[in-house]
Parts: C-alpha cells; sequence; structure tokens
C-alpha cells in the first residue's frame, strides 16, 4: 500500500479542476451526452448538500481565500483522486463491463472502508443508494440485480451507468473527478463565501493538475492504492459536531 505524505496546509492535498470540454474525445455523440447527464448537478443524487469537511475548514481559517481553496483543493486531486478515487473506478468499471460481483463487492467495500469519518461513510452509502435507485428508474439494465453491491460506493453505480452508456473509460474517469471537483467548488463558493467568478478561477487553475491525475489514476496498480488526508479527516469529524452547519453532516 503507498504511503502518502501530507502538505503543510491541506496535509495532503493538491492542484486540479477544469470544465468539461463541450466534445469529448473518444466518446461517440450520444455517449458525450450521457456523460453530460452523468455528471451534471442537477442528477438527483444529493451530491451539493455535502462540504467533505470543507466546512469546517473554512470554520477554522484554513480555507479563506482563492489561493488556500485551491491548495485544499489541489492537494486532495494529487493523492487522493490520483492514487484512491480513479483507481478503484478504473476496477469497478472494468468490473461492471464483466458482469463480475465478486469483484465490485471487493472495491465498493474497500473504497468504503477508506472513509475515515462517519458522515463521509455516511454520504458514501446515500449517494450510493441515490444513485442506485436513479439507474433502476431509468431502466439501466443489472442494475436491480446488482443492487446491493452498488450501494457500498457511488463510483459502483456510476461505473455500472458509463459501461453501460458506453462511455469509454477516461472519459468516465474525467467527467467523475469533475463532479467532484465542481461540488466542492460550490460548496466553497458559498461557505468563504467566494464569487462565481473566483469559482471559475479556481476550476480553470486546477483544470491541468485534474487532468494529469486521471491520467495517472488510470494507471495505478493494486499495491499503490491508497491515500491519506488527514486535514481533511480530521475537518470532516470535527464537521459532525460544528455548531451551525449548511452542508449535510
Amino acid at each position: 500500500m503507498r504511503t502518502a505524505t501530507a502538505t503543510p496546509m491541506a496535509m495532503c492535498m493538491h492542484t486540479e479542476h477544469a470544465h468539461m470540454p463541450a466534445s469529448v474525445p473518444g466518446a461517440e455523440p450520444l455517449a458525450q451526452l450521457r456523460l453530460l447527464q452523468l455528471v451534471s448537478p442537477a442528477l438527483p443524487t444529493g451530491g451539493f448538500t455535502y462540504s467533505q469537511g470543507l466546512e469546517y475548514a473554512v470554520e477554522a481559517g484554513w480555507v479563506h481565500d482563492v489561493a488556500s481553496l485551491q491548495d485544499w483543493l489541489a492537494g486532495l486531486i494529487e493523492d487522493a483522486i490520483a492514487y484512491l478515487e480513479i483507481p478503484v473506478l478504473v476496477r469497478l468499471y472494468h468490473a461492471c463491463a464483466k458482469q463480475d460481483t465478486a469483484t465490485l463487492d471487493q472495491w465498493g467495500r474497500y473504497l468504503l472502508a477508506t472513509r475515515e469519518t462517519f458522515e463521509l461513510r455516511l454520504e458514501e452509502q446515500q449517494r450510493a443508494r441515490a444513485l442506485t435507485r436513479l439507474l433502476i428508474d431509468l431502466g439501466i439494465s443489472n442494475t436491480q440485480k446488482l443492487q446491493t453491491v452498488m450501494e457500498h460506493c457511488q463510483a459502483a453505480p456510476y461505473a455500472l451507468a458509463a459501461s453501460s452508456w458506453d462511455i469509454p473509460l477516461h472519459e468516465a474517469a474525467l467527467g467523475y473527478a469533475w463532479n467532484w471537483l465542481e461540488n466542492m467548488v460550490i460548496a466553497a463558493v458559498k461557505l468563504i463565501p467566494l464569487g462565481q467568478t473566483d469559482g471559475q478561477r479556481v476550476q480553470l487553475l486546477l483544470a491541468e493538475t485534474l487532468a494529469a491525475a486521471v491520467q495517472h489514476g488510470l494507471t495505478v496498480p493494486d499495491d499503490d492504492i491508497g491515500a491519506s488526508a488527514p486535514a481533511m479527516a480530521l475537518a470532516s469529524s470535527l464537521h459532525e459536531t460544528q455548531y451551525t452547519r449548511l452542508f449535510r453532516s
């Protein structure tokens, strides 16, 4: 298992983010549209209701402007996105394509087990259930049969949708990472607060880092999968008892 090195600010967060391109290279037009639907903030999975510890980080003054937000998110991108989120998504995607229930269950449980606080585990399971129910309602084949193993982590039903809709793995991974980043920036705009232009500026600045992290994540071997984000874990645990909260705990 790879051991991550913490940064001074976010103790393990780095730089990345960008807008989803209007045309996704390598994907057929219908698959492109399906991907845009899958990563849309309008998708009813509740992603906008969570801050993953960012609310406490703002309360504590750890994140307070564009530069500190960029540092916080960049550390997460270069560590958690590159070495945990994308590598696990890759394995879930291939397992969905092969209808390999055992592998789906294994990596879904693994990703859930990496969530270090009660609220992070709760978010993972609630969003997984919401997306699984949505896919069932949309008639995505095999979702109901795989429902039990889909509900460990949100990446599992996401991978199933991407595989079922013939979205190429690289594009699906970019969309998955983009969706996370967009949700975090939306939360930061409300919390710090930032102007909408500043939020877009952060996304623009992090785009290259995000793309590089996704590309690297596609190649990470099993033994190197894993990440450590102690600042986020601490912020999340303290958010659970924060006196006033805008985001779910």
